[in-house]
């Protein structure tokens, strides 16, 4: 009886952690479209920007669908909205013509840049009621979460 009692009080406080978890999510992405908003920039066309950025070379767009999994269509939606804002271009790939890829412009560059401003103001706004060791043991454990193996 008392293993049970246990294992019932174990599920229920996994059940809370995923609740809090699944608020703060949604918490933080809302104070992202908040900080974001001035930018004229959503937070999917943010996300391709800062995977456009982290790319050792200008990635095609099938390789942005699939850093972002999402359906290609997807992604020509993004790039025509960015480039529409110059903020990001269309090349050619110099090995194969007929590949297209998408490279930061220098405008992007700098959105890219306010837009780290944003999020880390976004985190500052979820994570403000945290002292500084309080934020220190939250990363520890987030990161164990974070570099353990998943089953998703």
């Amino acid at each position: 009886m008392e293993s049970r009692t246990a294992a019932a009080q174990a599920d229920e406080t996994t059940g809370r952690l995923a609740d809090q978890l699944l608020r703060l999510n949604r918490r933080l992405h809302r104070a992202q479209r908040h900080h974001l908003e001035p930018l004229g920039i959503t937070p999917a066309q943010a996300r391709l920007l800062r995977t456009v950025s982290h790319s050792e070379t200008p990635p095609r767009m099938a390789d942005l669908a699939q850093r972002l999994d999402v359906v290609p269509r997807a992604v020509t939606t993004l790039v025509d909205a960015l480039e529409a804002h110059a903020l990001v271009r269309r090349v050619p790939d110099p090995a194969n013509r007929r590949v297209v890829r998408i490279e930061l412009t220098d405008d992007g560059r700098a959105t890219l840049q306010r837009l780290r401003q944003a999020r880390r103001a976004a985190a500052e706004d979820l994570l403000a009621p945290l002292d500084a060791a309080q934020r220190e043991a939250l990363t520890a454990l987030l990161a164990v979460l974070d570099t353990a193996p998943g089953r998703c």
